[in-house]
């Protein structure tokens, strides 16, 4: 089978995730196509247009599938190269951009949510990582279809829905690590997240700010915990970094700081922690939360976005984020109580996500990949 995969802003993860699927299906003809992961609105609106001129000859190549990501323009790309319109699609969404939270400066943009939903109304199949994403792609664009001034086809949604399935990004046999004995010393944390805005690091600066002011030192002046903060870095960073490495300094409690070259170290780090921490305002499947939880860590996450899909409400903390004071509150209490029930020796067992193993996926994503490739469209 000869496979057409296009990645329109090829983000680490999005990289990560194409590479994979490549690999999984190696007697499969694969050509891939991707642009660098930066200025995220011309790639949205400039990748169909781009390609159709750089690539013609390439994606005018008979191919039995065609995948591409929820960032590619598909409906420009069909309309400047029409052999493309030929092949079977399947749209892959990371995320969606009616849930993706704006920074408060920003003004709202109703293109990206366009150019999403023409997208996936050009696929034959549209997947999402989660059903929180499916979810609120659908309810958006429900939303969006209602605020236009007039001759709305009334089908749109009931198609949608009709080609919409949830199918994770699979978690690799590698990262699960089985009865990981727990480390000695402080409770250690680690939170490995992209450093932007929506990944809200001043949460997380909050909510450590309020657990120091509600946990005292621990025994001979050891710190009660020690936290790992790590992940892509950027030229600008938001300024909630600065302050939370001097939060963490001043409480004897900071540990690796910044990106970790190898996946060496990284899994090190994994291996040492007891608990992966998210505070992100936009996590459409928390895939780096998910492979920490494969090492053996606990997930202390936030009651929103996917999460409540994959982990108990033990697991889970209250959260409001229109109320960071509150969510701080509810943050640190929860982290509190790990810490006591540690000390005790009632600690929680690691969540089972084996539902999410690549073994489990594979043959999903063979099948509906198979599938779809003999529909034809001729």
């Amino acid at each position: 089978m000869r496979v057409l995969l296009l990645s329109g802003y090829d983000a680490p993860s999005h990289r990560r995730w194409r590479e994979q699927l490549a690999a999984r299906y190696p007697d499969w003809q694969w050509t891939q196509l991707s642009l660098p992961p930066r200025h995220f609105k011309w790639r949205m609106r400039g990748s169909g247009f781009l390609w159709a001129f750089e690539q013609a000859n390439r994606l005018r190549e008979p191919y039995d599938l065609l995948i591409a990501t929820s960032m590619v323009d598909l409906s420009a790309l069909r309309g400047l190269v029409p052999e493309v319109a030929r092949i079977p699609t399947l749209v892959y969404f990371h995320e969606n951009q009616f849930a993706y939270p704006q920074r408060k400066q920003q003004r709202a943009n109703v293109e990206p949510q366009l150019i999403n939903l023409y997208t996936a109304l050009c696929a034959d199949q549209v997947a999402f990582n989660s059903d929180y994403n499916r979810r609120t792609f659908l309810a958006g664009v429900a939303d969006l279809l209602s605020r236009l001034p007039d001759r709305v086809p009334d089908t749109v949604l009931a198609q949608l829905h009709a080609r919409s399935r949830v199918m994770p990004i699979p978690i690799e046999h590698d990262c699960f690590v089985p009865d990981r004995a727990p480390e000695d010393g402080p409770l250690t944390l680690i939170w490995n997240h992209r450093w932007e805005y929506d990944k809200a690091p001043d949460r997380l600066l909050n909510g450590l700010r309020r657990f120091f002011e509600l946990c005292p030192e621990g025994k001979a002046g050891e710190p009660p915990i020690r936290v790992h903060v790590v992940g892509q870095q950027f030229r600008q960073q938001p300024p909630a970094f600065e302050a939370l490495k001097s939060l963490l300094d001043a409480h004897g409690a900071g540990g690796a700081w910044g990106y970790v070259e190898s996946r060496e170290a990284y899994g090190r780090l994994l291996a040492e922690s007891h608990v992966v921490l998210s505070t992100a305002l936009h996590d459409f499947q928390g895939l780096s939360v998910l492979e920490a939880v494969a090492a053996g860590c606990h997930p202390l996450v936030p009651d929103r976005e996917a999460y409540p899909e994959w982990f108990a409400p033990e697991y889970r903390y209250l959260s409001d984020p229109e109320n960071p004071e509150f969510e701080a509150q509810a943050f640190a209490e929860r982290l509190l109580s790990w810490c006591r029930a540690r000390a005790q020796g009632e600690w929680l067992a690691v969540p089972d996500i084996d539902f999410l193993h690549e073994r489990r996926w594979h043959p999903v994503y063979r099948d509906e990949l198979i599938g779809l490739s003999r529909t034809s469209k001729i």
